[in-house]
């Protein structure tokens, strides 16, 4: 079988190697009556050999895009040449034999252009990262455009009035949010779940999850950052508190309590310095330099629900589910930090456990979240105690471990509802301000933004969490 093509006379490399290095391909030319002629390849394929003209051309077209394909020898020249039985083959056949897929043997792959095959690769990058959070993201390397404009101005409290971000992921009620404490980090947003993982988001502009940790085997019941914002401090019901490097994601202290971990809490002054609680009659204190327990605190119930460090770190308050009929005697314990010894247990008297209790930030007082629905205030200087003319009331606790927090110049005071409300009250006058309704689960926790004004992070018990502005 012979095969005539004609084309252009071009010196190109890709030519040259063809006409050399071809043991089956010889090359004859036509037109030797004028001198003038385009030379015409004749290709005469040998019978041994297992590529054929048509597989020929087709590679040098698609190969080198520049070649032209013409028809220069006349009809009478092949003829004469090769015989009536000849083919003859232009640009537009080739072009169309080459788009047709029976014309490529099996087993070949098509050409395609290096450009075309980078653009392929990133689209397939693209989809499969597509929202999966990268390991290169520098979490703390760059401040917030949006933050950075109010990091010269005072805070001033406000109550958000819009959603702004709902950020999806976590497959189980998460129990808490809170922002990171710096003001150049305040951006990041840590989320606790009951999924065993805690997360770092971006909660002021994109929403998106910076980074996922899954360093318990168990549900986490309690997280914070450290003082310095670049560690996070969590405990789960493996038994297990750890703190973790926000950037690396390696676990930097893991401490086994030998009991269900429901809360956690960082010294103030001593950042090395963490306490643990939960199912268990004590308060572990643990170093995290050695990894070993400094001190223990020692009390008769069952397990403790939240722990809170009075100002400056000499005192720290515990609150227990140890409730009966006749008395509500260590429901809220104070303790000397350094002797481990009782300060009070007769600081609470009604018989309502409190899930969670949060400081003021410039006044010498805290509040205790109570299932009486609703919040007492306390003195935060000894013999603490309760103000019995103040309390915040409408929202609903039902058994929930449901969350309060201050804003940053202690102003107002917000509460989530196991109605899935957000509640959120004057401070001196215990009035409400407003209630929204955040989420169709019950709210386990509202977070206020410590530069952002009107900013706050709500989570609940179906796995969702909302920024509200």
């Amino acid at each position: 079988m012979a095969t005539l093509v004609a084309y252009e006379d071009s010196e190109s490399e890709d030519e040259s190697n063809n006409q050399k290095g071809s043991g089956f391909v010889q090359e004859k030319y036509c037109g030797q009556e004028n001198q003038q002629t385009r030379r015409c390849p004749i290709l005469e394929v040998s019978p041994n050999s297992e590529r054929t003209a048509l597989d020929y051309h087709q590679h040098m077209f698609e190969k080198d895009n520049s070649v032209l394909l013409k028809p220069n020898c006349s009809p009478s020249t092949r003829q004469k040449t090769f015989g009536p039985t000849t083919p003859h083959y232009t640009m537009q056949s080739c072009s169309a034999m080459s788009k047709r897929p029976s014309t490529v043997p099996s087993g070949v792959r098509p050409y395609i252009p290096k450009r075309q095959r980078l653009v392929i690769s990133a689209g397939i990058e693209d989809n499969l990262t597509e929202g999966v959070p990268s390991k290169d993201v520098q979490i703390l390397s760059e401040v917030s455009a949006k933050v950075k404009l109010h990091l010269s101005q005072k805070s001033a409290a406000g109550i958000p009035r819009r959603l702004l971000l709902s950020l999806e992921g976590h497959q189980g009620p998460v129990n808490t949010v809170q922002w990171c404490p710096v003001p150049q980090m305040s951006h990041l947003l840590l989320s606790a779940s009951m999924d065993k993982t805690f997360k770092v988001w971006d909660g002021a502009e994109s929403g998106r999850c910076l980074k996922v940790y899954t360093c318990h085997s168990g549900a986490v019941r309690d997280a914070c950052w450290t003082p310095c914002g670049r560690q996070l401090l969590t405990g789960s019901f493996d038994n297990t508190a750890v703190v973790t490097d926000v950037e690396t994601g390696q676990q930097i202290v893991r401490s086994d309590n030998q009991f269900k971990v429901m809360c956690v809490a960082s010294h103030p002054s001593n950042p090395e310095v963490f306490l643990c609680g939960g199912y268990s009659s004590v308060v572990k204190a643990w170093d995290s330099r050695s990894c070993k327990v400094v001190k223990v605190y020692k009390a008769g119930i069952q397990q403790t629900l939240d722990i809170l460090f009075l100002r400056g770190g000499l005192d720290l308050i515990t609150s227990s589910d140890c409730v009966s009929r006749d008395s509500a005697d260590r429901t809220l314990i104070a303790w000397d930090f350094q002797t481990t010894a009782k300060v009070s247990n007769q600081i609470y008297h009604e018989r309502y456990t409190c899930p969670s209790l949060a400081l003021h930030p410039q006044e010498d007082s805290f509040v205790a979240q109570t299932n009486g629905n609703y919040m007492g205030v306390f003195s935060s200087q000894r013999p603490y105690r309760m103000n019995k003319r103040r309390r915040y009331e409408g929202h609903k606790v039902e058994g929930y471990a449901v969350q309060c927090e201050f804003s940053q110049d202690g102003t107002i005071l917000a509460s989530g509802s196991s109605t899935g409300l957000a509640h959120f009250y004057d401070y001196h006058n215990a009035r409400p301000l407003t209630a929204f309704q955040a989420h169709s689960q019950p709210c386990l926790c509202v977070s206020q933004h410590c530069v952002l004004p009107a900013t706050a992070a709500t989570c609940d018990w179906g796995g969702a969490i909302k920024v509200w502005h």
